[in-house]
C-alpha cells in the first residue's frame, strides 16, 4: 500500500487573471514528484501535492509571483537546556510548510517562519509530542539574535 503525496496549500501573489493561473500550474506541474497542482485566481492560492514546499516556492517565484511568508511566535514550556532547544527545533521544523525555526532558551520562545499562514494547531501538536508545551504568543515581535 503507497501513502499518499502530501498536499500543501501555498499563497500566491501577483496573479491577475487566468493566463497567470495557467503560467503557476505549468510551473508547479514541472516541478519533480508533483502529482497535482491547482491554482485558484480568487482565493490567491496554490494547492499542490507531492512536492516540499520550498521547491514550490521556489517553482512559483521563478514564475514571476510571489509566496508571502508567515510568521508565528510560541511560548514553549519545559525547556532547560540546549538539547531542549535542538529537540524543539527538529520537531517544529517537520510540520509540513515550515520554512524556518529558531527557538531561544533564555526567553522561552520560538519563532517559526512558514510557507504561507503558520497552521498553529499543528505547530503546537508537534512541540506536545516533544514533551514540550506550546502556546501562540499574542506579543510576537523577533526574538533576539
Amino acid at each position: 500500500m503507497t501513502t499518499p503525496a502530501p498536499t500543501i496549500t501555498l499563497p500566491v501573489q501577483g496573479m491577475t487573471c487566468a493566463s497567470c493561473v495557467r503560467r503557476v500550474e505549468k510551473a508547479l506541474a514541472a516541478v519533480p514528484g508533483v502529482t497535482q497542482a491547482q491554482v485558484n485566481l480568487a482565493t490567491e492560492s496554490a494547492t499542490v501535492a507531492g512536492a516540499d514546499p520550498a521547491t514550490l516556492a521556489a517553482a512559483i517565484e521563478r514564475a514571476g509571483y510571489q509566496v508571502p511568508e508567515g510568521r508565528l511566535v510560541l511560548a514553549i514550556d519545559g525547556m532547560s537546556c540546549a538539547s531542549c532547544v535542538a529537540r524543539i527545533e527538529k520537531a517544529l521544523a517537520q510540520v509540513p510548510g515550515v520554512r524556518a525555526v529558531s527557538v531561544n532558551l533564555a526567553t522561552g520562545r520560538a519563532e517559526v517562519r512558514t510557507w504561507g499562514e503558520p497552521d498553529a494547531e499543528a505547530l503546537g501538536a508537534a512541540a506536545r509530542r516533544a514533551g514540550y508545551g506550546a502556546a501562540p504568543v499574542a506579543d510576537d515581535r523577533p526574538l533576539p539574535s
